[in-house]
């Protein structure tokens, strides 16, 4: 309890340097749409390229994979693991932006909390 007190403190500081909490959350921004993640499925037959901001920028399928497509259970195949690549690289993705903010977060004072910053909130 007086870890949520002392991190509402904390946020209430910031609120009166909203610049300074206003710079943080550029910088995450900026950081996040910079960042490109790889997800995978099929042992690397298939590859998602996804930012850290969550947008899906390449699907990478394997010749091996592609060889196969004209098949309907090779397609379904192929579906099914560019749905698991592109959801891996989304997680990957939302790690890296809870592991981001983090770092702002104690870069500005904020103590660590369960469930992160959400915790604050709800």
């Amino acid at each position: 309890m007086f870890d949520n007190l002392k991190a509402m403190g904390a946020v209430a500081g910031l609120l009166k340097n909203q610049d300074k909490l206003k710079s943080a959350m550029e910088r995450v921004k900026r950081t996040l749409a910079d960042t490109r993640l790889t997800g995978e499925s099929g042992g690397g037959a298939v590859r998602a390229i996804v930012t850290g901001d969550l947008r899906v920028l390449s699907i990478e399928v394997g010749p091996a994979l592609a060889t196969g497509l004209a098949a309907d259970s090779s397609r379904r195949m192929a579906e099914t693991l560019i749905t698991e690549a592109v959801n891996d690289g989304l997680r990957k993705a939302q790690a890296e932006a809870g592991r981001l903010v983090s770092a702002e977060a104690k870069e500005l004072g904020l103590p660590d909390l369960p469930g992160g910053l959400s915790g604050l909130l709800g």
